[in-house]
Order: structure tokens, then sequence, then C-alpha cells
């Protein structure tokens, strides 16, 4: 009988990677759960569109495939996969393998996800659960200075 496995993956901030999470799910979880998983590992509320993209710069970001995008669950059309029915292995092949994650059309919380490692999963165990941690999280919502108005 196969063992379930894992994937182990490093999440920064795109602009200050010292600022990161190294989380661990179930390889058999979909992207959503992933997604979900590091929007908590970094205290923020999950209440926005979102996705992963293949792309690795700020010109090539949205338009590399493959994409998932949240938007391709809801109905709308477009060129993007889903990411209720993708599975963390299957966007996540090797160790190495990297994707940007986008929180947030509006804010655009943009972090880099690079899978560096792998393990078996532990009967009783929840997951994603976060391994380590480098670096206070951001404000999701930080307060607007009044000359900001």
């Amino acid at each position: 009988m196969a063992t379930a496995g894992t994937h182990i993956f490093r999440v920064a901030l795109w602009d200050d990677p010292s600022v990161h999470r190294d989380i661990e799910i179930d390889d058999g979880k979909s992207l959503y759960d992933l997604a979900k998983g590091i929007v908590r590992a970094f205290d923020f509320d999950f209440d926005h569109a979102f996705g992963f993209y293949s792309g690795l710069t700020d010109e090539t970001l949205r338009e590399a495939r493959p994409k998932y995008e949240l938007f391709a669950d809801m109905g709308e059309a477009g060129d993007a996969e889903s990411v209720r029915k993708t599975r963390v292995a299957a966007a996540f092949p090797a160790i190495g393998h990297t994707l940007v994650f986008l929180f947030d059309y509006g804010d655009e919380w943009l972090f880099r996800v690079e899978m560096i490692g792998s393990g078996a999963k532990i009967p009783g165990a929840r997951y994603p659960k976060v391994l380590a941690k480098a670096g206070s999280a951001p404000e999701q919502y930080p307060e607007w200075e009044e000359d900001e108005e």
C-alpha cells in the first residue's frame, strides 16, 4: 500500500522574501486548500479572489501557462484552470517548482510559493500546517493616515 504524501512549501512575500512561512499540506488537497493555508499562515482573512501563476516576473505573471484561478471555479470564461479541482501534487510536480500566489486582485498581495520538500502524511495530523515562520506578517488592511485619504 502506498504511503500518503505531503508537499512542503516555502511561501515568501514577493517584495520581502525574509518574511516567509514553511507550510506542509497533504499532496491530495487542492490549490484552494493551499491558498486557504497560505492566507491563514499570514494571519489574513480569506475573503478575496486569488490565483496561482507560472509567470515569475511582473511582465509574465498573469500571462504564462499554466495558471489557476478561483474565477475558473466561479464560471467565468478564461484560460485559467480550476483551483478547486487541481491537486497540489499536479501543480507542483517536483522540488524546486515555483508559482506565484496572488491574493486579492485589488491590493495584489503577492507570494512566491516554492516546493522545498516532501514527506509522509502523519495519520490524524491536520493539514495544512505551518512548520516555520520568519518575520512578522504585514497587516492585511493597514489603517490609512488621514493625509492619505
